[in-house]
């Protein structure tokens, strides 16, 4: 039966059809929420628009200018020749990479334990979870710089990774809670009644389920990596990061750091899109 012949047996039953219309259906006819949607997401994407756009611009003395001078991809073919940009990405890099996959690691039983059983401190280790993102930056890098002092541990790559682990695990646990909320242990105990071991029901039935949510973590802790630059002021020491190399620009913004800045966002919404086909697959 189609909608329109419903509606029409349900206008001659006497019954309003809006009244028995999904919600969701319903809503489609109320377009202020997805206008506000759109105009708050279009505010949030000019900045990324304006960086890709100019980032094709051709640059007078080698600095951004808002002025569009023509299109080029020199600046594409030519990322290394900014000296210390690329050294400086590529070590974003590596810490982003080493400090999701750690996180990842750390993130996969404490957001088990902390969702699925009942111990002793349970709700002072979740809380300590939630603390560690709701503490400012400058707090954080503070604290963090004084520890390492305290401990005779001298600042750089190794402080830099500690620390961005330290606020990774903490991401990566609320979304992998939110990934095994409402599951329940059904499954595994299904699977243990066909003779599965435990170690067995986790890889084949726990993990594919926690699949999609570990790459949202572990996306999540890359952008949060890349990005940082307040935490890893204090405890970077000598090193440089691309967020460090970038603010200790002082004389005009290098189109170089444009193009950086576009790779990182292509790729990071080409893993987005693999992971909602992901996601997809798996509720599939």
């Amino acid at each position: 039966m189609t909608t329109a012949t419903s509606s029409l047996a349900l206008a001659e039953a006497g019954v309003d059809p809006e009244r028995v219309r999904p919600a969701g259906l319903r809503a489609r006819r109320r377009p202020l929420l997805p206008i506000i949607y759109w105009v708050v997401v279009g505010i949030m994407l000019v900045p990324i628009l304006a960086m890709v756009v100019y980032s094709f611009n051709v640059a007078p003395n080698h600095r951004m200018s808002y002025v569009w001078h023509g299109f080029t991809l020199s600046y594409y073919a030519h990322l290394t020749d900014l000296s210390g940009l690329w050294q400086a990405f590529l070590l974003s890099i590596v810490i982003a990479v080493l400090s999701g996959v750690i996180s990842v690691i750390i993130a996969v039983p404490l957001a088990l334990a902390l969702e699925r059983y009942r111990f002793l401190g349970r709700t002072l280790l979740s809380g300590v979870v939630f603390v560690d993102i709701a503490a400012p930056s400058i707090v954080v890098g503070a604290s963090a710089l004084s520890f390492f002092l305290s401990i005779g541990l001298h600042t750089g790559v190794l402080t830099i990774l500690l620390v961005h682990i330290t606020f990774n695990v903490a991401y990566a646990v609320i979304t992998l809670r939110a990934r095994l909320s409402g599951n329940g242990t059904a499954l595994e105990e299904a699977a243990a009644d066909l003779g599965a071991s435990p170690l067995s029901a986790f890889f084949r039935v726990t993990l594919p389920i926690l699949t999609p949510g570990i790459v949202a973590s572990f996306m999540l802790a890359l952008a949060m990596s890349i990005d940082d630059y307040v935490i890893t002021s204090f405890v970077a020491g000598s090193a440089t990061t691309f967020p460090l190399f970038v603010y200790g620009v002082k004389t005009g913004l290098p189109p170089q750091v444009l193009c950086m800045g576009t790779i990182i966002f292509v790729v990071g919404l080409l893993l987005a899109l693999l992971n909602g086909a992901l996601s997809r697959r798996v509720r599939a």
